[in-house]
């Protein structure tokens, strides 16, 4: 049995705050979620969105139908009229990409189905990446000649180091979301029928936890690939510094002493 996201409006991204969670489903299930410019254009505003509104604590990233993504609609890509994959990556996806790696609010990839090509890249450069147990993943670029883009040949290699990073982008296998958790891509597979409230309960917690201290650690993260061990060692004393000094920190210290459940707020 696949685990299906129903959505019925007809705008190719659905946007929705509840409890502190941004919702945000790509909806476009009769293409597999393929990705149009328009939707990567929606996309970035929304993100954009969800940085700059307070109530916003975390981000859960899903798509419609039975698939997550299946990756830029190559036919609107290579028409004459459309715009092309230069632009497509520019303007479009590489954006994304960098808002969600640099908005200091975690995003849970919810991946529902199969994410192919750049819908591999838009799952995995997500902070906490869960999948359906029916979904798979797959650099598909190879293919039809291509080379993997938004992030994948960054991304790739960090979560799963070198060779295999360059076996899937040369062979362009299809992984399975079990595979793609053996092998680090992935934090965590749920069972299909699990998959929806399971998914769901870590963007809630998540969005429970100190939001200013989950920024930092992106940060923290963020920078750890082009540091020496001491320039990352002086990166997390300055950024704990800045954690010290929040009203988190101080109620976090507060409900740990007096053995309560901590209540964060933003800052």
């Amino acid at each position: 049995m696949s685990s299906v996201i129903e959505v019925t409006e007809t705008a190719p991204v659905i946007f929705e705050i509840k409890d502190g969670i941004a919702f945000i489903t790509l909806n476009r299930p009769t293409r597999m979620n393929a990705l149009t410019m328009e939707m990567a254009l929606e996309l970035q505003q929304r993100l954009d969105e969800c940085a700059g509104q307070k109530e916003v604590r975390a981000v859960y990233l899903t798509g419609a139908g039975r698939a997550f993504c299946a990756g830029q609609d190559l036919k609107g890509a290579v028409e004459s009229q459309g715009r092309g994959l230069d632009k497509v990556l520019t303007d479009g996806y590489n954006p994304i990409v960098t808002k969600i790696r640099y908005m200091q609010k975690p995003v849970v990839a919810a991946v529902n189905g199969v994410a192919a090509g750049a819908g591999s890249s838009l799952a995995l450069c997500c902070d906490v990446v869960v999948a359906a147990h029916s979904a798979a993943f797959v650099q598909a670029f190879s293919k039809i000649g291509l080379v993997p883009d938004s992030g994948g040949t960054y991304l790739l290699p960090r979560l799963i180091g070198w060779q295999r990073a360059s076996a899937l982008a040369l062979l362009g296998d299809l992984i399975s979301a079990e595979q793609a958790e053996k092998m680090g891509m992935i934090y965590k597979v749920f069972t299909d029928q699990e998959f929806p409230e399971a998914s769901l309960a870590l963007a809630k917690k998540l969005a429970d936890l100190p939001t200013g201290a989950l920024g930092l650690i992106k940060q923290a993260l963020n920078r750890s690939g082009g540091n020496t061990l001491e320039a990352q060692l002086d990166l997390e004393n300055e950024l704990q510094q800045k954690a010290l000094k929040t009203r988190d920190f101080k109620e976090g210290i507060d409900a740990f002493l007096n053995k309560r459940v901590p209540q964060f707020n933003r800052e």
